[in-house]
């Protein structure tokens, strides 16, 4: 056993860890309310944070997500409400000094043909490339780590006419960090991207007295995708509670659900 570890601890010397330094400035999410035939412009700000010069490559992919964690990133096409096509980027790759900050200009063409409302999207994926190149003087292995960002492009084409249709898929009460936590999965049946928070509202089961109200932060929700939001309850003493579960988004669209409560020890 103590060869093996002292290998094991040879083997890691043996490793030098090389970290890609950028990031995205002006956030992570581009929302645009659109018109047919209408072009929109846009930039990604990008930042070499390291101390040597970094290559980084721009790509469109699409996108999904859902409430047990699940994260897809796509080749263009395979959602049927992707907006790929109607994105281009005036550069696929550019270069970064060390601290050099740049922008990524894209213009949005809207075509004249748009059959049913509601919101498109992809992502702009920016990722720094490595060149991996032999070290002469050093023995072992290098391991490149990359950290990849995701730019959602959500274009709302009448929205007026689409809106979201919010639904509780699951509903459980965990310990987060040691903390009791109500995890309270919700997916948007709609056609519209919207951002909503959960509130729980908790009444005693017996007296209908309201114990107390806590909710979530705010989250995006793409259409046909779902997220799980959380809820700090651990305030409340374990017992049996009556509660109405409430989403409402940034438009006071509102989705409400009874349900009952067992908190317990464990």
């Amino acid at each position: 056993m103590i060869k093996r570890i002292f290998l094991f601890i040879f083997f890691l010397s043996q490793i030098s860890f090389l970290y890609a330094s950028i990031t995205i400035l002006n956030g992570l999410t581009h929302t645009y309310k659109v018109e047919n035939g209408t072009i929109y412009k846009g930039k990604i700000e990008i930042e070499n944070t390291g101390k040597k010069t970094q290559n980084v490559k721009l790509f469109l992919q699409d996108f999904s997500y859902q409430s047990d964690g699940t994260i897809s990133y796509t080749t263009p096409h395979t959602n049927n409400r992707t907006n790929v096509d109607w994105i281009t980027l005036n550069t696929n790759q550019l270069t970064l000094k060390a601290k050099e900050k740049k922008e990524v200009y894209y213009e949005i063409t809207i075509p004249n043909n748009i059959l049913e409302p509601g919101s498109y999207w992809s992502v702009i994926m920016v990722e720094p490339v490595e060149d991996i190149k032999p070290n002469d003087n050093k023995e072992g292995v290098n391991i490149t780590s990359i950290v990849r960002y995701a730019i959602q492009i959500i274009t709302d084409y009448d929205a007026e006419k689409a809106k979201p249709n919010l639904i509780f898929e699951n509903i459980k009460i965990d310990k987060v960090e040691g903390k009791q936590t109500a995890n309270i999965a919700v997916a948007n049946k709609g056609n519209l991207y919207c951002k909503p928070s959960v509130t729980i509202e908790i009444y005693n089961h017996k007296t209908a007295e309201k114990i107390g109200v806590f909710s979530s932060q705010s989250m995006g929700l793409l259409p046909q995708t779902s997220k799980t939001f959380q809820i700090n309850i651990d305030k409340i003493v374990p017992d049996k509670y009556n509660a109405i579960i409430l989403s409402t988004d940034e438009n006071e669209n509102a989705f409400a659900l009874n349900v009952e409560l067992d908190l317990k020890n464990d």
